[in-house]
């Protein structure tokens, strides 16, 4: 039986308190295939209830009760693995192979993460003649984006359940039915009631409520800058903590001694992954001004090597982006591209030939940008590349680190050494040295307006934690 148009509040799938349904679209169709519930206040009342009923005794568990449920939440979100990649495919639109390769295995690989984790975590460590202690910190209410589904919700909700915390998940309302998946998965895995909750909604319907509940103890969100700050600022009022990963508009420094081929081809896969929908995405590629037609070049190769088409086909690369709002949004910064004056290397404005219908965009690769252009400040979210050069490492170093964001940056050197002192200079929460391959045990989380708090394995069960200092203990 589908649950769409149910929620899950304390252990049980039930009806909206007050029915309302929003149409959830097939962004390569531009057609509903099916609708949600969306909540309202008395929802949130709800489950909150639930999470804070329930923590009074999942709090005290056994670290090894909590190490069992998660593995067992494993397990069965490994039997519903190709349910999950499928779903995400539906809504978001991502080619079937990298829902299943890239999508639903970052939701595995951060279950695993996060259980390895547990087994070696600390809880408590004695200082001289005090004891401090780890305890979980409350009812968490987690708001997760529509770009990477699963990876954030396992993100926030794994290692919430690891620190004996209970929650309330709201997904996005534009890619909701992996997260009802999810919740199923929860339910089959036996998780007790009310320790995980799901909502669906809007933002301003739900996500602000569950920010600003009086009952919730903290809130880790994930999603643009704009709405981050919507949720930090209702969440002051109950002095709550608050967690977020925003915005990115990460830099490429490619080095004057990088093979420029390799560098420029894996930077444009790199930017382009995911349609261009991720936050530590790299949009700036920066290069050496006197190769820097050198790098179009090879960019150019590169962009249009992908296919783009039915999420449903074997050969695309990429599918379209997720709404039409966002299809909107990007048209309009490629646009604005092109009357600053930046060089259009190839893409450009409307759908790929022989598309006509979804929110399918041009990969599209910008050159002689600088950096106060708005393709090179604002975030795109879309397969759009901006190419910058650079006279000295000095001014490309300048150049990375001038932005109001701090996710992530990246470094190209075949020196290992001069990758590393540069990495030192970015002012970013992840730098990623000659494209390495991911790792789920790294803290995830950025500077500036890209959001406070960390992610992945014990740095996400850390976020979950309140420290207690008993002084005088003894010995």
């Amino acid at each position: 039986m589908s649950h769409h148009l149910k929620f899950f509040i304390d252990g049980a799938w039930v009806d909206p308190a007050v029915p309302a349904t929003l149409d959830v679209i097939n962004p390569a169709t531009e057609e509903a295939y099916t609708r949600i519930s969306l909540g309202s206040r008395a929802d949130v009342d709800r489950a909150v209830a639930a999470a804070k009923k329930a923590f009074a005794s999942f709090s005290r568990t056994p670290v090894a009760d909590r190490l069992a449920l998660l593995k067992k939440i494993l397990d069965v979100y490994n039997a519903r693995f190709e349910d999950i990649a499928v779903a995400v495919s539906e809504e978001m639109g991502a080619p079937l192979s990298f829902a299943r390769d890239a999508q639903a295995w970052a939701g595995r690989a951060h279950m695993e993460s996060t259980i390895e984790a547990l087994e070696n975590y600390k809880f408590s460590e004695k200082r001289g003649s005090t004891m401090v202690v780890k305890e979980p910190i409350g009812v968490c209410a987690l708001i997760t984006p529509w770009n990477w589904p699963l990876n954030q919700i396992v993100c926030k909700v794994a290692p919430a359940i690891a620190a004996g915390c209970t929650v309330v998940l709201k997904p996005s309302e534009i890619a909701p039915i992996s997260g009802i998946v999810w919740a199923e998965i929860m339910e089959e895995a036996g998780v007790p009631k009310g320790v995980f909750n799901l909502v669906n909604g809007t933002g301003p319907d739900v996500g602000q409520v569950m920010a600003g509940h009086p009952d919730v103890d903290m809130v880790s969100f994930t999603g643009s800058t704009r709405a981050g700050i919507i949720v930090a600022k209702t969440a002051a009022d109950t002095v709550k903590r608050v967690a977020q990963e925003l915005g990115g508009k990460s830099a490429n420094i490619i080095l004057p001694d990088a093979d420029l081929e390799r560098a420029v081809r894996k930077g444009v896969r790199g930017c382009f992954g995911n349609s261009g929908q991720s936050c530590d995405a790299p949009t700036r590629m920066l290069v050496p001004a006197d190769r820097h037609e050198e790098a179009l070049k090879f960019a150019k190769a590169a962009a249009e090597a992908h296919k783009v088409g039915s999420p449903t086909a074997e050969d695309t690369d990429l599918g379209p982006v997720v709404s039409q709002l966002q299809f909107d949004k990007i048209q309009r910064l490629i646009e604005v591209g092109i009357k600053e004056g930046a060089t259009l290397v190839t893409g450009g404005l409307g759908r790929p030939e022989g598309l006509n219908r979804g929110y399918y965009v041009r990969p599209t690769v910008f050159g002689n940008v600088t950096n106060d252009m708005t393709i090179a400040r604002e975030e795109v979210f879309g397969p759009v590349l901006a190419i910058l050069p650079y006279k000295t490492e000095e001014e490309a170093i300048a150049i990375a680190n001038d932005t109001v964001y701090g996710l992530a940056a990246y470094v190209q050197s075949q020196d290992i050494e001069h990758a590393r002192a540069v990495a030192l200079e970015m002012r970013a929460g992840s730098v990623y040295l000659n494209y390495p391959e991911w790792d789920t045990h790294a803290p995830f989380g950025g500077y500036k307006q890209s959001g406070n708090g960390r992610e992945y394995a014990d740095w996400g069960i850390h976020d979950f934690l309140e420290i207690k200092g008993i002084v005088g203990y003894g010995d």
